[in-house]
């Protein structure tokens, strides 16, 4: 029997009423794949740098300064490249555009704290012969997931008299690594018999740092006394500095190519930080704005945002002061409503990817697919959107055409099944203030885990679409 072929007027029909989901590859010029392919090698060299929120502000700053940025408290008037650097934790760069910050501004958020193990505030001690550390998990972690695995030590420590002192163990090739050692499967009976949020108790998140004794033989816990002692040599800190310190486990893997093809990147801190990444690299290359284009990377998103250096706080708000300041319009809160009102924004975050070996946990229609483009994500929140932002209809057709016209290839974006996934970002934060804001960002495998994968041509879209919302 033959197939019934579709008429020309039905494909016409099709191709105008139809929406289609396209593949990036398919859309790139030879010239746009080198551009995928080297952008992918700066990504993943940020990636390797850039293992906590601290270690991202250097690296960002690091960038800015590089092109002309300047510290807004130190800037000559007229200055038009800005960062703003709170406590080492959050980033704000600005660009001013030509026209009055009073005309609205175009902002595009990330976060740059990512899961992970922090230590406890008296972490240190030995147990039978062996030197440990305590921690305590951050964010929305599988505890399964960290035990049996190479880890690295990094932080910050600020010893009493006042000095910084960064530390870093286990991410050069030649350092020794740290490990949480799981439970061999021969006692494991009754651990596997638990629930998989259970069988591995927080309090067990304990990371094994030295076993060689101190060599006084009479001297008590020799081995945590040798570990204190090369502690001491090599940072110059004692056990009380652990208390004012702000010290990482994190996975001491670096970040590589993924697939036969390399087609993708693996690696921890992707969610957020391929968005901050992507905003900071955006900016950087936008020419002569036209209105006031602000990369802002928070703090503390994976903790519901909260602290000094969260979007909850008034980092933006004191920033933006400044910069009227700086640009000769009146600091006051009338006009600082008035910027957030005329303004638009990006909240720029990972959505989830739809994995193919757990489908039935998505809701395909609707959901992002790897190597589709930068995921929209209308609305956030979970159940019945509670605690998420919802963007209007027409600030949704304003990124949808500006994105469009851009040649940006993009897809509709949510994270699971309504009841069974949802989450949010700190795009209801910026919403609060009365500015248009949406959640847009590339779909990640594994989100939350220590080894997250990404297209590459998806985290170029998303670098394409910032850069395309920062210059319009």
């Amino acid at each position: 029997m033959k197939e019934k072929k579709e008429s020309a007027r039905t494909s016409s029909l099709k191709e105008k009423l139809l929406m289609e989901k396209f593949r990036v590859w398919d859309s790139l010029s030879e010239e746009d794949k080198v551009s995928v392919t080297e952008y992918a090698v700066a990504y993943k060299k940020f990636l390797n740098s850039a293992r906590t929120e601290r270690r991202c502000v250097t690296e960002i700053l690091l960038m800015a300064t590089q092109r002309g940025y300047e510290d807004i408290y130190k800037a000559p008037k007229g200055c038009r490249k800005l960062f703003f650097n709170s406590r080492g934790k959050l980033i704000a760069l600005a660009f001013t555009g030509s026209k009055p910050l009073s005309e609205g501004v175009r902002i595009v958020t990330s976060h740059i704290d990512s899961p992970r193990l922090d230590l406890k505030p008296n972490p240190l001690y030995e147990d039978v012969g062996l030197a440990i550390l305590k921690t305590h998990y951050y964010g929305g972690i599988k505890k399964y997931q960290w035990v049996a695995r190479s880890l690295a030590m990094v932080g910050t420590v600020v010893r009493q008299d006042g000095k910084v002192v960064e530390i870093q163990i286990g991410l050069d090739p030649d350092d020794p690594v740290l490990s949480i050692p799981d439970l061999l499967p021969h006692l494991s009976r009754k651990q596997m018999e638990q629930k998989a949020s259970e069988f591995i108790p927080a309090e067990n998140l304990n990371v094994i740092i030295g076993g060689a004794p101190y060599e006084d033989k009479e001297a008590s816990d020799r081995v945590k006394l040798a570990t204190l002692d090369l502690l001491n040599k090599r940072y110059g800190i004692t056990e009380e500095d652990f208390v004012s310190a702000e010290i990482e486990i994190v996975p001491a893997e670096p970040a590589r190519d993924a697939g036969l093809d390399r087609s993708m990147i693996a690696g921890y801190g992707q969610d957020d930080r391929v968005c901050a990444f992507a905003g900071v690299s955006a900016l950087l290359e936008v020419d002569e704005p036209e209105h006031t284009a602000i990369v802002i990377c928070y703090d503390k998103e994976e903790i519901g945002s909260e602290g000094n250096t969260s979007a909850k706080s008034f980092a933006l708000e004191n920033f933006l002061f400044e910069l009227m300041e700086m640009t000769g319009l009146e600091a006051t809160q009338r006009n600082l409503r008035k910027i957030f009102s005329n303004g638009k924004a990006l909240s720029g975050d990972v959505t989830a990817a739809v994995d193919p070996t757990y489908s039935e946990m998505y809701e395909k229609r609707n959901n992002s697919r790897i190597g589709h483009g930068i995921g929209i994500t209308k609305y956030t929140g979970s159940g019945g959107k509670y605690m998420g932002s919802d963007a209007n209809a027409e600030y949704a057709s304003w990124v949808r055409r500006l994105f469009n016209d851009n040649k940006i290839i993009w897809q509709t974006a949510g994270l699971g099944k309504v009841d069974e996934g949802g989450g949010g970002t700190v795009a209801k934060f910026l919403a609060n203030a009365g500015i248009d804001i949406i959640d847009c960002g590339p779909p990640i495998l594994g989100m939350h885990s220590p080894f997250e994968i990404c297209a590459k041509d998806d985290i170029w879209m998303c670098h394409k679409a910032y850069k395309a919302f920062l210059s319009s």
